[in-house]
């Protein structure tokens, strides 16, 4: 079935923003991972584009800092997000370790994620699950990964916060237990008969690494679905600075993901019923783009949004 058909009964010659909020991972397009560095300039810059109507925040570890990015982001209007995967990636927290006192380590953790952002009042967190050990052990893994997701989301629930948890790739790159779609499906389950507050992430750059297509990520999830990322990957040579889930911009010689891909993806979450003709329930589509070498962050986030307008005008031909 050709995109035409797939749209049709949806009245795409209006603003792509009639169906989505289209957000940016700020801690990915810029240099602000480990929660020090240009917090501050490159937070206004986002704001300031009203393209964005949403923006993923991390950790900021400066208390005046983050006082200042509270104050900037409570009066730009937009809608923020916490994302809490770099808490855990830099630190190597696993939520499903096999080490009790380590995965206590990774769950307290991410309370404080929590404490962070409803201090910043921020009502969704995101996350990723720990490691993937293998077959044999794979039960083992989502008992345990269960465990912590029920304490995270109750604590959550207290301080009326949504947890999202981020489907990574599972052999290539950060090799996270929560990949494959059946086994999102199987926690998303799971967790969602005890907690309401929780939900999933896709994104675009991680279908490549797990050799699924975007119907393969989607179908199998999409009733658990709350959040969507847009990105690209690389993996044709280990020796290349984008190789694996480093989220090169679209177009980078050799990604995975470009204009075609894009579109095909937004497709897919129309075909799911993610995105739909109904402006009062826009859910939220954020980039995940992230400069190679010395790219230049501001022109980076400026050929996401052009590739993004560029899908959009293809899924109208």
């Amino acid at each position: 079935m050709d995109l035409w058909a797939q749209m049709e009964g949806f009245n795409l010659q209006k603003s792509l923003h009639h169906y989505m909020k289209v957000g940016i991972v700020h801690f990915m397009a810029y240099p602000v991972i480990k929660g020090d560095g240009p917090i501050l300039e490159s937070l206004k810059k986002i704001i300031n584009d009203e393209y964005f109507e949403v923006i993923e925040i991390s950790w900021i570890k400066d208390p005046e800092v983050r006082a200042k990015a509270r104050t900037m982001l409570e009066t730009s209007g937009i809608t923020v997000k916490y994302g809490a995967q770099p808490r855990l990636l830099t630190q190597k927290l696993d939520l499903n370790s096999f080490e009790a006192d380590q995965r206590n380590r990774a769950v307290q953790e991410i309370l404080h994620a929590i404490d962070d952002a409803s201090d910043m009042g921020i009502t969704g967190v995101a996350l990723l699950s720990g490691s993937y050990p293998g077959e044999v052990r794979k039960k083992e893994a989502m008992d345990l990964l269960e465990l912590s997701m029920n304490e995270i989301c109750a604590y959550a629930d207290q301080q009326g916060i949504h947890i999202v948890l981020e489907v990574f790739d599972q052999t290539v790159d950060k090799k996270c237990l929560i990949g494959r779609a059946n086994d999102a499906r199987e926690i998303a389950e799971r967790v969602r008969s005890k907690h309401t507050n929780f939900g999933l992430m896709v994104d675009l750059s991680h279908i490549p690494l797990l050799g699924e297509s975007p119907a393969d990520a989607l179908r199998p999830v999409s009733q658990y679905i709350d959040h969507i990322h847009i990105g690209n990957c690389y993996m044709d040579h280990t020796g290349d600075p984008a190789y694996g889930d480093m989220h090169p911009r679209f177009g980078y010689p050799g990604g995975a993901n470009d204009v075609d891909e894009i579109t095909a993806f937004l497709s897919e979450l129309f075909q799911i019923g993610y995105l739909k003709d109904n402006n009062s329930e826009r859910p939220i589509v954020s980039f995940e783009v992230k400069p190679v070498g010395d790219e230049d962050p501001d022109l980076v986030v400026t050929n996401a949004k052009r590739k993004l307008n560029e899908a959009w005008n293809k899924l109208q031909l």
